[in-house]
């Protein structure tokens, strides 16, 4: 049921690095008032008692690999942006490498189409860049695009850019934000043919960050701040892995007048090489899990904000897809559902505060790719909350995973935090592992 006027009492509101207690009222799937105390203003509205828990604006994940289409029997728009809100996501963008790929305005208008139909989760999508469509790439409207999505290492899809010539031209030609997958593809393949010789298709999965190296990032990334400082186009690098890449980057000028811009994601910030022997392949992502130490300092960078983003890189594969040597094991796996309670478990650890996962999850998106009125808890704007018990534990389970490949690199963890209610466009579509057969989501919009 759509719902027209909300109310939610006794609210911490966590918003702008402040937390306060209030009730906030919305009419219309737009946040109306955010005081102290508000009286419900007509007999239908429907009211929650937040009984304390803490108010966050919806999540957005800059992010997303949802499968669709082509690739279904692994995830879908649907099951994702459920399994998405139930963590809190309310806002995704989705990525080109579908099948097909997502490099022609054609090929994009389709996946608008399906996740209007689809979606439970606010939704836009990138376009894809290859070494032969720039025709294509300067006909996208940056106002109803989130991006530019170019893959500088291969990846899922083998939408591999690699010519330099190509590249610049893209850099010099788009108005539009260039985000890029950085790794470097002729290190990764003389290290993979090395161990290769050395251990066939069964090669120990220890060696993926020696393979998909250190120097491989940086050698990538590099070359793509160069190539954005040459050329005066605005760039965006996605899923950082390593402590020597954070030199590329500053935290000396506010973000919104940033040119180039970073992320990390949370597998980066959870895993490192020491869970391999554990988790094996489900633990096999591009970037690599890397070292200790790049871990750490992944996590000082996003406190000091050399990196501006908190992302998922969500890419579900099936187990039985997983399960294999690594040379035919896919790289990616499932995050949406369960990013942001880990990001709250590193709360618990004092590792960082709610206001600063607020200000990385749902602020900083909002303004690097200049969504219209979404990421705060703000008068006017879309009303997209979450609602979160800082101390209902709960263990992740078989039965309590929304993805549909039906797995998590997160099964066993107990979580402290739990995402109890969120709100799309003003509605309740999750409370408590139940999903509400609403679809209320909106195309994102852009300031630009």
């Amino acid at each position: 049921m759509i719902m027209n006027r909300v109310l939610i009492k006794n609210a911490n509101i966590v918003n702008e690095g402040k937390i306060f207690n209030g009730d906030v009222y919305i009419e219309n799937g737009v946040f109306k008032e955010i005081a102290e105390q508000i009286s419900a203003k007509s007999p239908d509205v429907q009211i929650f008692d937040a009984e304390g828990k803490y108010l966050l604006p919806g999540v957005i994940d800059d992010q997303v690999h949802f499968r669709e289409p082509g690739l279904t029997h692994k995830a879908n728009i649907e099951t994702e942006s459920k399994a998405a809100i139930s963590g809190g996501i309310t806002s995704f963008i989705e990525m080109p490498n579908t099948v097909p790929q997502t490099t022609t305005i054609e090929k994009l208008e389709e996946k608008f189409e399906i996740a209007a139909k689809t979606s439970y989760a606010n939704y836009s999508f990138m376009f894809g860049g290859t070494n032969d469509n720039l025709e294509e790439i300067l006909k996208v409207d940056p106002k109803k695009v989130a991006a530019l999505k170019l893959f500088l290492g291969s990846s899922t899809g083998n939408m591999l850019v690699d010519d330099p010539a190509t590249l610049e031209k893209i850099f010099s030609s788009t108005d539009l934000l260039i985000a890029v997958h950085c790794e470097d593809e002729q290190t990764i393949r003389d290290n993979t043919a090395k161990y290769v010789e050395q251990y066939g298709d069964d090669i120990p999965i220890e060696f993926h960050p020696v393979i998909r190296s250190e120097d491989a990032c940086y050698l990538s990334s590099s070359n793509a701040v160069a190539l954005a400082k040459k050329t005066g186009a605005r760039l965006h690098v996605f899923h950082l892995s390593t402590a020597k890449e954070l030199e590329l980057f500053t935290n000396k000028i506010p973000l919104q007048e940033k040119k180039i811009t970073a992320e990390v994601c949370i597998h980066h910030l959870w895993f490192s090489d020491k869970d391999y022997k554990e988790k094996g392949t489900l633990i096999k992502w591009n970037p690599a899990v890397k070292t200790a130490k790049d871990k750490d300092a992944l996590f000082a960078a996003l406190l000091d904000d050399r990196l501006d983003v908190i992302a998922t890189d969500h890419a579900p594969h099936t187990l039985e897809e997983k399960d294999n040597v690594y040379t035919k094991a896919p790289s990616g796996g499932p995050l949406v559902q369960h990013a942001l309670p880990a990001m709250l478990e590193f709360y618990h650890q004092d590792k960082i505060t709610l206001e600063k996962i607020v200000e990385k999850m749902c602020h900083n998106p909002a303004i690097l790719f200049q969504i219209e009125k979404r990421g705060y808890i703000k008068e006017g704007y879309h009303a997209d909350a979450v609602l979160v018990d800082i101390n209902a534990p709960w263990t992740v389970t078989k039965d309590n995973i929304a993805y549909k490949c039906g797995w998590s690199p997160f099964e066993g963890t107990t979580f402290k935090s739990r995402i109890t209610h969120t709100f799309v466009n003003g509605s309740l579509v999750y409370k408590n592992f139940k999903f509400y057969d609403v679809q209320n989501a909106q195309r994102l919009t852009f300031d630009r």
